[in-house]
């Protein structure tokens, strides 16, 4: 039986699939690139923790957190699907979202997304906000340890956001439905 040739894509996909990342790190590939991301810094995680903290308590709808969770994302670029696996994952709780999910998953029913920048931002700022708008992940909250900033995109439409908010850090930033609260970030400064 005569099989098809494999596209220089599905190798790249394959191969990042076969993958053994070291404990502790995380791969991903976006938009054609294999990234591999070592462990996140105390301030990474207390960035994570205090944006978890409010919206468990004041989010106006009940929301289930997973950090790291990975997710399968439609293609751009050279890439045939893009495996991005975010700082941190929200989904509200009525959808048991992550109940049975292959540790790969589609991003349907996800209503935030949430990355704090490493020592190369990139990724963040550019690549992964054009992944997630192409999930289409409703909001995406990037913290940006390097300008001191945060900011929601939001309105995905294409492979970008129509809408984004930027603050300050020590400002506070509006989430919109399902989670309608303020988000405080003077505890980011």
């Amino acid at each position: 039986m005569p099989h098809e040739p494999l596209t220089q894509a599905d190798v790249l996909l394959e191969g990042f699939l076969a993958l053994d990342t070291p404990e502790g790190f995380r791969a991903e590939l976006i938009e054609g690139e294999i990234v591999v991301t070592p462990p996140p810094d105390g301030d990474h995680e207390d960035y994570i923790s205090l944006i978890l903290e409010q919206v468990i308590t004041r989010s106006r709808t009940k929301m289930q957190f997973s950090g790291n969770k990975g997710l399968k994302l439609k293609s751009g670029c050279r890439c045939p699907r893009n495996h991005v696996i975010p700082d941190g994952t929200f989904a509200p709780t009525e959808l048991r979202l992550y109940r049975g999910a292959d540790p790969w998953m589609p991003c349907e029913g996800v209503a935030l997304v949430v990355e704090v920048t490493s020592s190369k931002p990139r990724a963040d700022r550019t690549d992964k906000r054009h992944c997630y708008a192409r999930g289409p992940v409703p909001l995406y909250l990037l913290v940006d340890r390097e300008q001191s900033s945060v900011t929601l995109f939001s309105d995905p439409e294409g492979d970008d956001y129509r809408q984004h908010c930027t603050i300050p850090f020590g400002k506070p930033l509006s989430l919109p439905a399902p989670f309608a609260f303020d988000l405080e970030t003077e505890a980011f400064i």
